[in-house]
């Protein structure tokens, strides 16, 4: 948002603690996310696809970050990327509950 001072996502003493695939119930359908969860926030992204194929081009040289866990890099090589679903929910603000199986 434009009337935040300071932009979230540059806090440089920001940790990620765990990151990984889930399925999102959305109302009447599921969708493909991929969490972020930092010290401080928790970071929705919807996964999207690219429909087009590199060219004859090795995907393997592809430069990915090295952070990233191998199934992140795997999913970008192949021309994938992960856009922000929703604002980052502060953790101080997230409250879990278990929920049965569908």
């Amino acid at each position: 948002r434009e009337n935040s001072s300071e932009n979230i996502l540059s806090s440089v003493n920001r940790v990620l603690l765990h990151e990984g695939r889930l399925m999102l119930a959305e109302s009447t359908r599921l969708l493909d996310v991929y969490l972020f969860l930092f010290d401080d926030f928790l970071l929705i992204t919807k996964i999207k696809r690219n429909k087009k194929k590199y060219g004859g081009s090795d995907t393997s040289l592809i430069p990915v970050c090295p952070s990233l866990t191998p199934e992140l890099q795997s999913f970008i090589r192949e021309g994938g990327f992960c856009t922000v679903l929703d604002q980052p929910i502060p953790l101080d603000r997230l409250i879990l509950k278990n929920v049965e199986p569908i």
